[in-house]
């Protein structure tokens, strides 16, 4: 990730809902360690209660003013309590739907960041649309920022910090600033160019929140291409999990943007989708490539990062 992507905007779905001032807050955060500037931004289209529509281009310009003013309004109330300079906002409403307007507006960005409220499974599959569209249609990486909805998952969140602290003792009541807490940030891998971005975006994270960074490979038989010594047959799960050892530590492998990291890798023999969101129970961040994964369709968001959207226990990231 050169210098140059890292001076970008971190671009923000902003429509008045708690999810997305939750994905506010989590850009400002992020800004405050890396320097960079947030972009909120407000995709709308006309509604009923717009009243009728305006036939003039005067009555247009009224219309956007109000929409800026709603804005405006809407990041005062996100980020009240925040310490947020005056310039470290800026406002952006387009004239389109929210999907259209954040891939517009952040083709150039860092990355694109959403909400998205902690539901139940199925609602989750609903509701997780918007996010799933954006992550498959973005060509930059899309960040999902998960809302806690009620005390049971704030104390879900304390029991994974606490299971998963370091030695020095960390709980779930001592927190990063960013917002991420102490547990590391988990990058999915597969040893496809697209995971190897990730593992790039998942490398800048850990060190800008100074947490450790776990390199996970879930891999079936089918994931692993030939096993060598097994050309002519199926190989056993110890051969596979020696080849996928192997393909962890290529993905590994002369990467200098993770030197004086705390890395760990691990390879593990399930399903990738059941493992990383496994993961995510105890990650402060989970980050996956959108297509790689399981021999991944090119023409569709991948089927694993299309079950992390909806899915993810923690805050995602998407990267293309």
């Amino acid at each position: 990730m050169g210098n140059g992507t890292l001076l970008s905007d971190i671009v923000v779905g902003v429509d008045g809902s708690d999810e997305s001032f939750a994905a506010l807050r989590w850009a400002l955060r992020e800004s405050r360690l890396t320097g960079q500037r947030v972009n909120a931004v407000y995709g709308w289209t006309r509604s009923w209660d717009m009243g009728a529509e305006p036939d003039t281009e005067e009555g247009w310009q009224r219309l956007r003013e109000r929409i800026a003013e709603r804005l405006k309004d809407w990041v005062d109330e996100a980020v009240a309590g925040m310490d947020v300079p005056a310039d470290a906002v800026t406002l952006t409403s387009v004239h389109a739907s929210g999907t259209a307007a954040l891939l517009r507006i952040g083709k150039d960005a860092q990355q694109i960041v959403v909400g998205r409220r902690s539901l139940g499974r199925v609602a989750r599959w609903f509701t997780g649309s918007f996010s799933a569209s954006l992550a498959e249609e973005a060509t930059v990486p899309v960040t999902v920022v998960r809302m806690a909805h009620d005390e049971d998952e704030t104390m879900q969140d304390a029991i994974a910090n606490a299971l998963s602290s370091s030695e020095t003792g960390t709980t779930g009541h001592d927190r990063q600033p960013a917002g991420g807490d102490a547990r590391p940030v988990v990058v999915g891998v597969d040893g496809s160019a697209t995971s190897r971005r990730a593992l790039e975006f998942a490398a800048h994270e850990a060190r800008v929140h100074g947490v450790p960074l776990q390199v996970l490979f879930c891999w079936q038989l089918r994931d692993l291409g030939t096993v060598p010594g097994f050309e002519n047959a199926i190989a056993s799960v110890e051969a596979g999990q020696k080849r996928a050892e192997q393909i962890l530590d290529e993905v590994l492998a002369d990467h200098s943007f993770m030197q004086g990291l705390d890395v760990e890798a691990h390879a593990f023999h399930i399903a990738a989708a059941k493992g990383l969101i496994t993961a995510s129970r105890y990650a402060g961040h989970l980050v996956v490539g959108s297509r790689g994964l399981s021999g991944l369709d090119a023409h569709f968001l991948g089927s694993v990062s299309k079950q992390l959207v909806a899915l993810s226990e923690c805050t995602l990231t998407v990267v293309h």
